[in-house]
C-alpha cells in the first residue's frame, strides 16, 4: 500500500499485469520472437462455432468476466490485494487444421480465456463462480480454473483486423516454424489487448502466439 498524498490513510497498489509481466504481454510488432511461456492459473471456458454468431461464446465470455472481476474485489477486500483484470485470451483449432487459416469459424473450436494471479485462491474462485451464477443465472458447464502451461512458444503483435490475420500464420505454419526446426505443441493462442467494440478493426492489438516444440522430422533431415 501507499500512503494518501495530504492525508494519513494508505492507498492500495494496483497491479497491471500487462506491464510486469511484458514479455509475456508486450510483443513488438514485427517477426516472430521465442519465448518460454510459465505456468500459470486461468479460468476457462471451453466452446465451438463461429465467435462472431454463436450464443455458446457470448455466454463464455460473458461468464468469464464476472467471474475474474469477482475475483479481484473479492481478492481486494480478503487480501488486500488489487489487480487490474487481465486480457481476454483464446486457444482455437479445429478438426481440419485448414480450416482456421482458411477463415472457416463454424468449424473452429475454442477455449476462452482470463489470467488469474496466483494469490487468488481456490475457495476465492469458487465463491466468485456462485457469487457470478446467481447474478447471471447459469454459467457455462466447463468454466473453471486451470493451470495453463506452454513453455516454448513463438509470439508476435499484430496489428490490424482479426480475418487479417491468415497470412501472418501462413507464414508463421510453412516458412518460419520449419527454418527454426519446430512443429506445433498445442493449439494457436491469442491475447486480446484491445476492445473491438471501442476500436477501429484496423487498429486492433492481439498478440498471436503459438506453443511450439523440436520438430522430429527436422532432426532427422540434419542427422
Amino acid at each position: 500500500m501507499t500512503r494518501k498524498p495530504g492525508g494519513t490513510g494508505f492507498t492500495m497498489k494496483k497491479i497491471d499485469f500487462k506491464k510486469t509481466m511484458k514479455q509475456l504481454y508486450g510483443p513488438a510488432v514485427g517477426p516472430f520472437a521465442e519465448i518460454d511461456v510459465p505456468q500459470m492459473h486461468f479460468v476457462k471456458v471451453d466452446g465451438a462455432g463461429n465467435p462472431n454468431t454463436s450464443p455458446e461464446y457470448l455466454q463464455a465470455v460473458q461468464g468469464l468476466y464476472g467471474v475474474s472481476y469477482a475475483m479481484k474485489f473479492a481478492a481486494r477486500a480478503a487480501l488486500s490485494q488489487d489487480y487490474v483484470v487481465p486480457p481476454l485470451e483464446g486457444l482455437w483449432w479445429a478438426d481440419d487444421p485448414t480450416a482456421f487459416a482458411a477463415r472457416r469459424k463454424d468449424e473452429w473450436q475454442w477455449t476462452m480465456m482470463i489470467m488469474v494471479p496466483d494469490f487468488v485462491t481456490s475457495a476465492i474462485y469458487e465463491a466468485a463462480r456462485d457469487k457470478t451464477r446467481r447474478k447471471l443465472g447459469s454459467l457455462p458447464e466447463t468454466l473453471r480454473l486451470e493451470r495453463h502451461d506452454e513453455g516454448l512458444s513463438l509470439q508476435t503483435l499484430h496489428l490490424g483486423s482479426y480475418d487479417d490475420e491468415a497470412p501472418v500464420l501462413a507464414d508463421l505454419h510453412h516458412r518460419v516454424m520449419p527454418e527454426r526446426g519446430l512443429t506445433f505443441n498445442g493449439p494457436h493462442h491469442e491475447i486480446y489487448l484491445s476492445d473491438p467494440r471501442r476500436t477501429a478493426p484496423a487498429r486492433l492489438k492481439t498478440i498471436l502466439r503459438q506453443p511450439v516444440r523440436a520438430d522430429p522430422a527436422s532432426l532427422t533431415r540434419c542427422a
